[in-house]
């Protein structure tokens, strides 16, 4: 299935229902007092998290919301019901936008969280109301007022509190895969992971959430390739995992292969640029003892000494457990 970040609805409030003019009629009361009842409100259109949802895919056909009008008052002093709401479902992460204004109305970052999106029209008021010492016999009524209609972007930002970056096939579907719950897919060719995928990791009752993105290459800021499409899903992310191929670093390359990654973070989003980010080495597994410590030794020249690194294999699950409590404690130091 598609997964669907960005749409563009359309929401309508319901309208108000109109008051009544009506006179009771009883036998032996040939002049019964007015009996119009007021209308119901409108019904009004609510947005609210599903913890169950990931992704916008259920509004990439259907794109009007309405709410039920509310109905007419009548007589014996009745009034109308009100219209039923209608409840728009997002995942978390969602922000809410208005198309006219671009302005920002809601970010949905709390389990079971319900906004206000359009509110329902105005009930209008039975001639019951207009009853006065004056006027004994009210032939006013008052319409109801219309809902609120509007265009609203959804769109989609993942909240994941780690995120991974690395060139197509460097390992970062296996690592997330291997340290998480995430079921990836997972092969020998570039752009295997075609899509955003969340994994939760959870080591004694303390957690965090893993998101993996589609690999990025040079150019990816300028449109080339799948990763600059979802770079925003990291902008959340309270670390990175820089994900390297320990393989295909030479003795003189290994500037370039990591600079290339840094360079599109920050044509796409300098404050992502930002972001704290580990450099984990992985395929550990397909070197030598003696190669490794070459590699360990020419990356300790080039990278500065306060740098986080760590070196692994998420395929033969080598060094994961530490890599994943040094993510605790880092998370949990920083009150994240």
């Amino acid at each position: 299935m598609k997964f669907v970040d960005s749409v563009i609805i359309h929401v309508s409030a319901g309208n108000g229902g109109h008051g009544c003019t009506s006179f009771r009629r009883e036998k032996f009361i040939p002049k019964g007092g007015p009996d119009g009842g007021d209308g119901g409100d409108g019904g009004n259109v609510w947005i609210i998290s599903d913890l169950n949802m990931n992704s916008l895919t259920d509004y990439r056909i259907k794109k009007t919301f309405c709410a039920e009008n509310g109905k007419n008052g009548f007589s014996t002093k009745s009034s109308g019901k009100k219209g039923k709401d209608t409840l728009i479902r997002v995942p978390l992460g969602t922000r809410v936008i208005d198309f006219e204004t671009k302005e920002t109305i809601v970010d949905i970052q709390n389990k079971n969280q319900k906004i206000l999106i359009a509110k329902g029209g105005w009930h209008g008021l039975g001639n019951t109301r207009f009853k006065s010492s004056t006027n004994q016999a009210p032939r006013k009524h008052t319409k109801g007022s219309s809902g609120e209609y509007k265009i609203i972007i959804l769109e989609l930002l993942l909240i994941a509190d780690i995120g991974t970056l690395g060139f197509p096939n460097s390992g970062k579907s296996t690592l997330t895969s291997t340290i998480s719950n995430a079921k990836t897919k997972i092969d020998n060719y570039p752009f295997t992971t075609l899509h955003p995928i969340l994994g939760t990791v959870e080591i004694k009752k303390k957690k965090f959430i893993i998101a993996d993105i589609p690999g990025i290459i040079q150019g990816a800021s300028s449109g080339i390739g799948l990763g600059i499409k979802f770079l925003k899903h990291l902008s959340r992310c309270k670390l990175l995992l820089h994900i390297i191929d320990i393989t295909t670093i030479k003795k003189n390359n290994f500037n370039k292969i990591r600079y290339v990654i840094l360079q599109e973070l920050k044509n796409f989003n300098k404050s992502l640029f930002q972001i704290p980010r580990w450099l984990i080495f992985n395929k550990i597994d397909i070197l030598t003892e003696k190669k490794i410590s070459k590699i360990k030794s020419l990356i300790n020249k080039k990278i500065h000494h306060r740098q986080k690194c760590y070196f692994i294999s998420a395929k033969n699950n080598i060094g994961i457990k530490h890599l994943s409590k040094n993510i605790i404690r880092y998370l949990y130091k920083h009150n994240i």
